[in-house]
């Protein structure tokens, strides 16, 4: 599934490696590969052979490698966005590829990433995202610069999900009557910077029970999405 939804979003093949006992089962796929680029090798090894390379047993079919594509220019980029994420600082693959996953399926229109954040191309983030990491466009905020600011300037309101007794609630009609609005979340450990806060138009938080003060980045993402996202 993610290396056919990279085809799909016409991201360009380097080489394939995969299992011989897949071979098979991958035909139709490996077609798309030679007509996306003919140059491509396909490596077929034995199963041990396989395990020896990645180091690990590979059960879901083929690997594969592709030429990382162009970011986009931001301002092209959030044209027609109505619904964006921002992700300050998200370092965990596994909570990347969910949040990309939450996104494709609830409606956000891009997703932007600070500097120190991890890449969403990574494998893992990439696998866990079912390859929406190529569906929903993404780009990086430019270092430097007061990407608040940025937002601002080309029509968006923002919101930070954020842990404040002064927070509104997740469906207050306010938030869904913006016509441009970014979701703000932080980094798994320490959440968003105060000043990122303060600089936000809103902040939210979650209405939770038990005494459960917060949620894992990625499942308070898909909450937001499915919130703020609606039409």
């Amino acid at each position: 599934n993610v290396i056919d939804r990279a085809l799909n979003a016409g991201c360009v093949p380097f080489a394939v490696l995969t299992d011989r006992r897949w071979l098979a089962a991958s035909e139709v796929l490996l077609e798309k590969v030679r007509a996306a680029n003919p140059a491509a090798p396909v490596a077929v090894v034995s199963s041990e052979e396989m395990r020896s390379i990645t180091g690990y047993e590979v059960t879901r079919g083929p690997l594969a490698a592709f030429h990382r594509p162009p970011e986009p220019d931001l301002a092209a980029l959030l044209a027609d966005a109505h619904r964006v994420a921002v992700l300050e600082d998200v370092t965990n693959y596994t909570n990347i590829g969910a949040i990309f996953r939450s996104a494709a399926a609830l409606n956000v229109d891009a997703v932007l990433l600070t500097a120190a954040g991890s890449d969403p191309l990574y494998r893992r983030a990439a696998r866990v995202s079912m390859g929406n990491v190529f569906l929903v466009p993404w780009t990086y905020l430019p270092e430097g610069e007061s990407w608040p600011d940025l937002l601002h300037d080309l029509g968006f309101r923002t919101v930070a999900l954020a842990l404040r007794e002064d927070s509104l609630a997740l469906n207050d009609p306010r938030l869904l009557a913006e016509p441009k609005l970014a979701m703000v979340l932080g980094t798994e450990g320490d959440g968003l910077a105060s000043s990122t806060i303060a600089s936000c138009d809103y902040t939210v938080k979650i209405p939770m029970s038990h005494g459960v003060d917060s949620l894992n980045v990625a499942a308070a993402s898909a909450v937001a999405f499915w919130q703020l996202g609606k039409q």
